[in-house]
């Protein structure tokens, strides 16, 4: 079920009004990466300034034209580490309006969503983002002691809050928040495995820009056939 739901997810970028929104989401990736990018370039500029001097060389006045042509890598780099709270961010963002155009194709005739109010939306893609970013900066402790073991963990912790996430916010417009934390509950193991899928290729560079809206659309998917 969890495949056939991402490939249904793929399938669906033939779709103008699903690829608009899917675009939209990479570009906001982008962005955002970019952002944090030149923000770390600063940083390193401001305090390590044009010119260094560095041991049985001396002094080297070429960092910042080093460090603005890393520009590009630096990005590709970062997106490993930060594309897991990059997409959770993004998800909150463009939820409601994958889901409708997935429900549109493949489940027409359901009565209309109910709306998060945008209080409850900030609430949430709050409390979501901050618990990824605690965790997060928790198990590096465990991929230092366990090194070989980094990725397996790193897939394991970020899929089960990535799936938590997306099926929450997938099923809250469809059957309110109790019944939404319910029905994640009893299908637990199905969302972490569905959430892993997703997190595995969010530490791939570039892949890891579509994942946020394919994922969304993924748990929508999801939703539907869990909620029968």
């Amino acid at each position: 079920m969890i495949i056939s739901a991402f490939l249904s997810a793929i399938a669906q970028m033939s779709d103008k009004r699903f690829r608009s929104v899917l675009l939209r989401g990479v570009g906001l990736a982008i962005a955002i990466l970019f952002a944090i990018s030149s923000l770390f370039i600063w940083g390193v500029g401001f305090f390590v300034g044009d010119a260094v001097s560095l041991p049985w060389i001396g002094e080297v006045q070429w960092l910042d034209n080093v460090l603005s042509w890393a520009m590009v890598p630096l990005m590709i780099i970062l997106s490993v580490f930060l594309m897991v709270p990059v997409a959770s961010a993004i998800t909150s963002i463009f939820l409601d309006d994958v889901a409708q155009a997935v429900e549109d194709r493949h489940y027409p005739g359901l009565p209309p969503a109910s709306e998060v109010s945008m209080s409850d939306g900030l609430r949430d893609t709050a409390s979501f983002l901050g618990v990824m970013i605690a965790a997060n900066l928790v198990a590096l402790i465990l991929y230092m002691v366990f090194a070989p073991l980094a990725p397996f963990i790193f897939w394991a912790l970020n899929g089960f809050l990535l799936g938590r996430e997306y099926f929450t916010l997938a099923a809250i417009r469809r059957v309110g928040r109790v019944e939404a934390t319910k029905l994640r509950k009893r299908h637990m193991v199905t969302i972490w495995a569905a959430g892993v899928l997703m997190a595995m290729p969010l530490s791939i560079p570039l892949v890891n820009l579509f994942i946020p809206v394919l994922g969304a659309a993924t748990f929508t998917h999801i939703f539907h056939r869990l909620n029968k």
